[in-house]
């Protein structure tokens, strides 16, 4: 599978993309547990 230059660019400018929203995720998922373990503490 050979890709021209601007191909290969676009392909690791979607992944790129797609690892940023993945790490957001992740990130409001640990925030979300800390609020939640937070709150039955009864911090």
């Amino acid at each position: 599978m050979n890709m021209t230059p601007d191909e290969e660019a676009e392909f690791k400018r979607r992944r790129r993309g797609r690892n940023v929203a993945l790490g957001l995720v992740l990130a409001a998922f640990v925030v979300l547990f800390y609020f939640i373990t937070f709150a039955r503490m009864g911090g």
